[in-house]
C-alpha cells in the first residue's frame, strides 16, 4: 500500500503524540484524509508534550515492576479481545525494535485477566495498540481498563478495528516469515486473534518506521501459556526477580546475582528465563547438563567466554539488515555501511566459536556446534569479502570507525569512489599539513584531533608553555579550554571541514550502492544469523549460570515429586552479606504439603519463604542452587502474598490489599502450584484476621499445592491436628538473661525448627524497651498469659486422631519411595524398617500397641 493510501485510511487515536514530531504531525494534517491521532499515556490520560522519538532510540520511561533500566522499553504489543462468547479469549502480538521477532499469543483468560497483565508486564512495552472499539472515551472495556491501570507509564494508541484483520494477518506472515521458521503458520492458521493482532502491528510499525520488512525476513513464534511457569507481576516484585524495591539501580536482585553475561542478547534472554521459568523437566535436565560439562572442562568454559565477549548485539543487527527504508539519506546509507561491517565482524567470530564447541559432549552443546556448521556463514562471509576489505573491522573511536567505512569497499570496484577517496585521503592530509604550519607558525605544541559534533580541530595542551601576549592569537575561534588543555578551530580548517564531509557524503553514496547489490545477494542466507543469535545468547545464559556456580557453593537440584532443600541459603542474601546467611531445611511432599511458620518478627520468617522460592525459580531455569542437597516438584505459578505492614495507608487499605492479592491466588492456582504467604489478615481484628486465614488454610488444604504460610496467629497451629498434611514449623529463638540485671534478652538463630513458636510475649518485650509505665505492662503481661493458657488447652487432639495421622504419614511415605526411590534392594529394606520403626515410635507416644504384624522383614 502506497504511504498516500495508508495515510488516508489508517486512522489512528490518541490525545497526545509521543510519536511524531510537531512538523510531522502539521504535515499529515495536509492530506484530505489524514490520520485523526488519539493516544493515551496510560490511565491518567495525561496530556503535554511528549518528545518525539524514532524507533531505534533507547526508551526507559516505563512503571512496570518488571521493567529495569538495563533493558530500554523497545517493544510495542497488540492486544485484542474476542467478543460476545468468545470474551476471555485474548490475541496479542509483539515485536521488539531492536530484534526481528515476531512473537504471538493466543490464551483463554479469567476475569481477572491474570495472564494478559503478566504477559504484558514481561515484556516491558514501549506502547500498547488496541482496537478503538475497546478504547472509546467512557465506554472502554475491562480488559482496556485493567491495562491502562496496571500500566501507567505504557502509551496506548486505538487502531481501527479494521487494521485487526486475521486474513491480511495471515498473509502478512507467509509473506514475511523466514523458511527456517515456516511451520508457524500450522500452528496459527486457525488462531484467529493473534493473527488479526500480527495484522495490526504489522501495518503501524510500518507507518512509524517509514520502512518495511524484506520478504522471507522475519523470526515468527508462537508462545501459548503451557510452555513457562506464570509468576505474576506482584510476585516478581516481592521477591525482587529484576528490580531491588528499594534501590531500582541496585544488582541485589537474583537477576544482579546471576547475570554474567557478555552480549545484550545473553542478559535478554536470562531476564526472560527468571521472569517465565520452565516447566519441562527434560529441557531443564539438559540445561543443567551442559552446565555440568562447563564446570568440568576449564578449557571449555574459558574458550566459551573468550568467543562470546567479541560478539555484538546480533539480534540488533538483524533487525536493521531485514529492514528496507523506504527513503534514502546520507545518513541511512552510512548506517548500512556501518551493519555491513558489523556483520562481516560478527561472521569472523564464528570459526573461532566452533573451534570451541567441538569436542562437547553434552547434547546442546552437540547441537549448537551443529547449526553453526551451516555452510550459509562461509558463504555470506566470503561473499562479503569479495566486497569488503578483509583488514575491515568493529572498531572503538569515532575516526577510527569513520576511516573504517570510508575504506571498507575494496578499490576498483567503483571508480567514481576510488577518486573520492583520493580526495578525501588529500584534504585529511591537507588538514594536518594545515596543523603543523600552525604549529611552526606560533612555535605552540599543536596537534589535530577529531570528534563527532566538530570533525577536526586543533588541540594544545599546554605545559610550561607561555602563550604570546598572554592569550591565543586572534584566528582562533571556537575555543574551549580545560584546565591546561585548549581546543579550537580556524575558519581554513572549517572550509577543509565542510570539503572533508562533502567528499565523505560521495564515499558514503557510492559505497551505499555496492553495498546495497551486495545486500541484494547475500539476503537469501541472512536468515543463518537467526541460528546464531540464538546460540550466543543461550551459551552467553549458561556461562553466566555456571560462572555464578563459581563464585558461590551451588549443587545441582533434581525434580522429583517433593520439595527438599538440604541446607539452602538465600542466593540474594548471600551475595550482599559479608559472611555466609544461616542455612535452612525445607521438606515439602503431598503428604506434607501444608507448612505453617511461626515465630517473632526479625526471625527470618520472611527471608526463609522468598529463599524457598528463588531456589524453586533457579532450579526452573535451569542453574544450579545454594544448598547441599536439592529436589524440587515443577510448580506451574508461583504465587506470593508478602505482608505490606511498612507500607500501609490505613488499615482498611492494607487489608483490602490482602484480600484482593488472596483472591487473585485462589481463583488462579492448581495443584502444581507454590504459594507463598506471609502475613494474612492483620490488616483487621485478632478475630477476623484468624477467622481469614482459617477458611483460607482450608481451601489450600484441599489441593495438593505447595504452601508455606508464615503466621504470628497462633491458633492456626491447631491445623496440624485437624489436618494429616499440615506441619507446623517455627524460628528457633534463644532466651538470655543478664547476669548484672537480670533482665531478660532474646537471641535470634534463624534456625528452622519442627513445632509450634512457644507464646514468648516477644511484642511486651519490645514495648518494655519504650517509655511504657510498668504497671501497664504487667497488666497486658497477666492477661497475655491467661489467653495463652487457654490456647495451649484447646491445642490437645485426641488418640485416634494423633494415630490416624501417624498412618496418613507413613503411607505417604511409601507412595514416595515407590515412586523416587533410587536405591539398591539392602539399602532400600534399610530404609523401610527404619520407617517402621519410626511408625511404632509415634503410636507408642499416643499409648497404641507399637508393633506392626509383618510376615518377613
Amino acid at each position: 500500500m502506497a504511504s498516500g493510501q495508508f495515510h488516508q485510511n489508517f486512522r489512528l487515536g490518541r490525545t497526545n503524540s509521543s510519536l511524531l514530531s510537531t512538523s510531522e504531525s502539521a504535515s499529515f494534517c495536509s492530506h484530505g484524509g489524514a490520520p485523526r491521532l488519539r493516544r493515551t499515556q496510560g490511565s491518567a490520560g495525561a496530556r503535554g508534550a511528549h518528545p518525539a522519538r524514532t524507533p531505534m532510540t533507547d526508551h526507559t520511561t516505563t512503571s512496570c515492576s518488571s521493567a529495569t533500566t538495563t533493558f530500554g522499553a523497545s517493544v510495542i504489543v497488540a492486544v485484542v479481545e474476542g467478543r460476545g462468547l468468545a470474551r476471555g479469549e485474548i490475541g496479542m502480538a509483539s515485536l521488539n525494535l531492536k530484534c526481528p521477532e515476531l512473537v504471538l499469543s493466543q490464551f483463554a483468560d479469567t476475569g481477572t485477566y491474570a495472564k494478559v497483565i503478566t504477559k504484558i508486564h514481561i515484556l516491558v512495552p514501549l506502547e500498547i495498540l488496541m482496537p478503538d472499539t475497546a478504547s472509546e472515551k467512557g465506554k472502554g472495556t475491562k480488559l482496556f481498563r485493567l491495562l491502562t491501570e496496571n500500566f501507567p507509564g505504557v502509551t496506548f494508541t486505538a487502531v481501527q478495528r479494521k487494521y485487526f484483520n486475521e486474513r491480511r494477518g495471515l498473509e502478512y506472515i507467509q509473506q514475511l516469515c523466514a523458511p527456517e521458521f515456516g511451520t508457524v503458520l500450522m500452528e496459527v492458521q486457525a488462531k484467529y486473534y493473534c493473527l488479526a493482532t500480527a495484522a495490526a502491528l504489522l501495518k503501524y510499525l510500518e507507518y512509524i518506521q517509514n520502512s518495511i520488512y524484506a520478504a522471507k525476513s522475519l523470526k515468527v513464534s508462537f508462545k501459548g501459556s503451557e510452555q513457562t511457569a506464570m509468576i505474576d507481576s506482584a510476585s516478581a516484585s516481592n521477591l525482587e526477580l529484576v528490580i531491588n524495591n528499594r534501590d531500582h539501580r541496585s544488582e541485589h536482585t537474583l537477576l544482579g546475582v546471576l547475570n554474567h553475561t557478555k552480549t545484550p542478547g545473553g542478559a535478554r534472554r536470562l531476564r526472560s528465563n527468571i521472569l517465565e521459568p520452565l516447566v519441562d523437566v527434560d529441557t531443564i535436565n539438559i540445561r543443567l547438563d551442559t552446565i555440568q560439562e562447563m564446570l568440568h572442562d576449564e578449557e571449555l568454559f574459558f574458550g566459551l567466554q573468550n568467543a562470546i565477549g567479541h560478539f555484538l548485539d546480533i539480534d540488533q543487527l538483524l533487525s536493521v539488515l531485514v529492514q528496507i527504508p523506504k527513503q534514502e539519506t546520507v545518513q541511512v546509507a552510512e548506517a548500512k555501511i556501518m551493519h555491513i561491517i558489523q556483520l562481516k565482524h560478527t561472521l569472523d567470530l564464528v570459526p573461532r566459536l566452533r573451534m570451541v564447541l567441538k569436542n562437547c559432549s553434552t547434547a546442546l552443546l552437540k547441537a549448537y556446534n551443529t547449526s553453526l556448521e551451516d555452510n550459509r556463514f562461509d558463504m555470506i562471509l566470503e561473499q562479503i569479502k569479495t566486497v569488503i576489505n578483509d583488514d575491515t573491522t568493529y572498531v572503538k573511536g569515532s575516526l577510527n570507525m569513520r576511516t573504517q567505512k570510508c575504506y571498507a569497499v575494496r578499490p576498483n570496484i567503483n571508480e567514481f569512489l576510488d577518486i573520492a577517496r583520493r580526495a578525501y585521503t588529500e584534504i585529511v592530509d591537507d588538514i594536518a599539513g594545515l596543523v603543523n604550519q600552525m604549529g611552526e607558525k606560533y612555535g605552540l605544541p599543536m596537534r589535530t584531533s577529531f570528534s563527532t559534533a566538530r570533525g577536526f580541530f586543533i588541540q594544545m595542551r599546554l605545559d610550561g608553555v607561555i602563550l604570546p601576549e598572554g592569550k591565543l592569537p586572534s584566528e582562533f575561534i571556537k575555543v574551549t579550554k580545560n584546565k591546561n588543555n585548549y581546543g579550537f578551530t580556524t575558519a581554513d580548517l572549517m572550509k577543509m571541514n565542510d570539503r572533508c564531509n562533502e567528499a565523505l557524503r560521495e564515499i558514503f553514496h557510492m559505497s551505499y550502492v555496492v553495498i546495497c547489490q551486495l545486500l541484494r545477494t547475500i539476503h537469501e542466507h541472512i536468515h543463518c544469523l537467526y541460528k546464531l543469535s540464538d546460540a550466543v545468547s543461550m551459551l552467553d545464559m549458561l556461562l553466566s549460570l555456571a560462572n555464578a556456580c563459581t563464585i558461590s557453593d551451588y549443587v545441582r537440584p533434581e525434580f522429583t515429586d517433593t520439595l527438599a532443600i538440604k541446607q539452602g541459603r538465600h542466593p540474594i542474601l548471600e551475595r550482599i552479606a559479608g559472611q555466609q546467611p544461616v542455612p535452612n531445611n525445607s521438606y515439602i511432599s503431598e503428604g506434607s504439603n501444608f507448612v505453617i511458620i511461626t515465630g517473632p518478627n526479625m526471625s527470618g520468617k520472611s527471608t526463609y519463604l522468598k529463599q524457598v522460592a528463588l531456589c524453586q525459580i533457579m532450579a526452573q531455569i535451569g542453574s544450579f542452587v545454594p544448598a547441599e542437597y536439592a529436589s524440587f516438584r515443577v510448580a506451574d505459578q508461583i504465587f506470593t502474598r508478602i505482608g505490606v505492614d511498612d507500607d500501609f495507608e490505613t488499615n482498611s487499605s492494607t487489608f483490602m490489599l490482602e484480600m484482593k492479592e488472596i483472591s487473585y491466588i485462589i481463583h488462579n492456582v492448581s495443584d502444581r502450584s507454590l504459594i507463598i504467604i506471609d502475613e494474612l489478615g492483620r490488616g483487621t481484628s485478632a478475630e477476623e484476621g484468624v477467622g481469614i486465614c482459617h477458611s483460607v488454610c482450608e481451601f489450600l488444604l484441599s489441593l495438593q499445592v505447595f504452601t508455606l504460610f508464615a503466621t504470628h496467629f497462633l491458633e492456626l497451629c491447631q491445623l496440624e491436628s485437624l489436618y494429616p498434611n499440615v506441619e507446623n514449623q517455627h524460628m528457633e529463638v534463644q532466651h538470655t538473661r543478664s547476669g548484672d540485671t537480670g533482665a531478660k534478652g532474646v537471641v535470634y538463630t534463624y534456625v528452622l525448627n519442627r513445632g509450634c513458636a512457644e507464646e514468648g510475649h516477644y511484642g511486651l518485650r519490645a514495648a518494655e524497651m519504650t517509655a511504657l509505665p510498668s504497671t501497664i505492662i504487667q497488666e497486658a503481661k497477666a492477661i497475655s498469659s491467661k489467653v495463652s493458657q487457654q490456647l495451649l488447652a484447646k491445642h490437645y487432639s485426641d488418640p485416634e486422631t494423633r494415630r490416624q495421622r501417624a498412618v496418613y504419614h507413613l503411607a505417604t511415605r511409601l507412595i514416595q519411595t515407590a515412586r523416587n526411590s533410587r536405591l539398591d534392594p539392602d539399602s532400600l529394606r534399610m530404609y523401610l524398617k527404619g520407617l517402621r520403626k519410626q511408625y511404632e515410635a509415634e503410636l507408642r507416644t499416643i499409648g497404641q500397641p507399637g508393633s506392626m504384624d509383618t510376615e518377613q522383614d
